[in-house]
């Protein structure tokens, strides 16, 4: 029987050792949580993959500016519109430009789309073991145990030669959204009641396309312009510079020259926290809960209140935080939450759920007006809508579950995980990363066991 009294008291000791005051970071100059005193990061390393602009610095000042998303150099913006000019899947053509720093001809991205459609599928041993055997009540548990078991597989699993982390890193990207279909159809059936439907993965089909299939089973389930809006969110989230908190945990890790594997699901792990990786799960609980609870969602003033409601810890889950608002760089705008607005708009349409996207569109264009009412007259702080803010109502549209909202991040994100990780261990000026802490704990004399009380 366990001893609360024991519990209790060691829990009043562990508080009080581990409690730091804030000033002491001022005093010791410590950029806490690697942000400089005016928010902006610090810092701390150099990359070729990625660059996410919110804001400038002219002397001592930090200026908002519109959001800016470069994939090796590349414009996000630029990117999506020529994929979808043309009427096609970007996707792998991402992966690629992401892997070697170039856009791909017509030869060489079917080449790449063949051969990341050869190693989609699992071994059906390793799928009935890893996967549906051992019991799991989380997708991305499941993923990042998977992606420790693939090492088994994996005969130079601890060689950081370019050509292997290459051909470690397809493997990954191809196979992750195999490894998060089953994970969920196990799920489902083992603690929802669900028909089981291990499928195997079509050669044939874009990345969307396959993981709308595995977790469907019809490839008339779903509509081109479904396919298309799950593409573009793989698009969107494929890379967000070193600094995000998973990538940065990717470089970490790979610093020491662990495995793919390891580093890879230290990865996971930070994605799977929810200041990370599932604030589009609570965006959508934020506005169901609007739906209920404000009568007129044309209202301009009633929706204004809610907003109020929920700054005040008066609605919703009392937090006081109104979900999808904000992001540590973008400050004016997030152009990843602008590109998948455009497209969303046509999925509220073509799924008679244009009411509700209006709400969300009237919510993103009141809500800083609503901060600064809650702020005060003097604030200046900027707020904008993250890609989150629409990306759970898009997922919703296309029948997705929420348990499938932060894998499928996952599934994009992969790639810009390995290019980093690939990068951390070939330039020249590699190093273990290693930054210090300056210890306040103070000194305290060794008392032998038969003296303490």
């Amino acid at each position: 029987m366990e001893d609360k009294s024991f519990f209790s008291q060691m829990e009043q000791s562990v508080r009080e050792s581990c409690q730091i005051d804030s000033q002491l970071f001022e005093k010791f100059d410590v950029k806490r949580g690697l942000r400089n005193a005016d928010g902006s990061g610090v810092l701390v390393g150099l990359t070729k993959v990625g660059d996410v602009v919110g804001y400038k610095k002219e002397g001592d000042k930090v200026i908002a500016v519109p959001g800016r998303l470069l994939y090796r150099g590349i414009e996000i913006e630029d990117i999506v519109a020529g994929f979808q000019k043309d009427k096609r899947h970007g996707f792998d053509e991402t992966v690629f430009l992401l892997l070697t720093g170039h856009l791909p001809d017509k030869k060489e991205l079917k080449e790449f789309s063949d051969h990341l459609a050869s190693l989609r599928a699992l071994p059906d041993d390793f799928t009935k073991d890893m996967i549906l055997s051992m019991k799991g009540k989380d997708v991305l548990n499941i993923l990042a145990r998977s992606v420790l078991g693939l090492y088994t597989l994996d005969e130079k699993p601890d060689s950081i030669a370019l050509d292997n982390m290459i051909k470690q890193s397809l493997n990954l990207i191809a196979k992750f959204p195999t490894i998060v279909a089953y994970s969920y159809q196990a799920l489902r059936h083992l603690y929802k009641g669900k028909t089981l439907s291990i499928r195997h993965p079509q050669p044939g089909l874009t990345t969307a396309e396959n993981f709308l299939y595995l977790i469907k089973g019809d490839c008339n389930g779903f509509s081109k312009l479904e396919a298309d809006l799950l593409d573009l969110l793989l698009v969107l989230h494929a890379e967000h510079g070193g600094g995000n908190n998973s990538t940065f945990t990717m470089r970490v890790t790979s610093s020491s020259e662990t495995d793919i594997y390891s580093a890879i699901t230290s990865a996971i792990g930070s994605l799977k926290g929810p200041l990370h990786g599932g604030a589009n799960v609570r965006v959508l609980e934020m506005m169901e809960d609007m739906k209920v609870n404000v009568k007129n969602w044309k209202d301009e003033e009633e929706v204004k209140a809610h907003l109020l409601k929920i700054l005040n810890k008066k609605a919703n889950d009392f937090s006081g935080k109104i979900y999808g608002i904000g992001h540590a760089v973008y400050t004016i705008s997030d152009p990843r939450a602008a590109i998948l607005k455009a497209k969303a708009r046509d999925l509220a349409i073509e799924k008679g759920r244009l009411d509700e996207f209006e709400l969300y569109s009237l919510v993103e264009s009141l809500t800083p007006e609503v901060f600064r009412v809650f702020k005060g007259e003097k604030s200046t702080k900027v707020v904008c809508i993250n890609v989150d803010f629409y990306s759970g109502f898009v997922y919703s549209m296309l029948d997705i579950s929420k348990e499938l909202y932060t894998p499928l991040f996952a599934i994009g994100r992969v790639s810009g995980w390995c290019t980093h990780r690939i990068e951390e261990l070939t330039f020249s000026a590699k190093r273990i990363i290693r930054p210090a802490f300056r210890n306040v704990f103070g000194v305290q004399e060794y008392i032998p066991i038969a003296e303490r009380t």
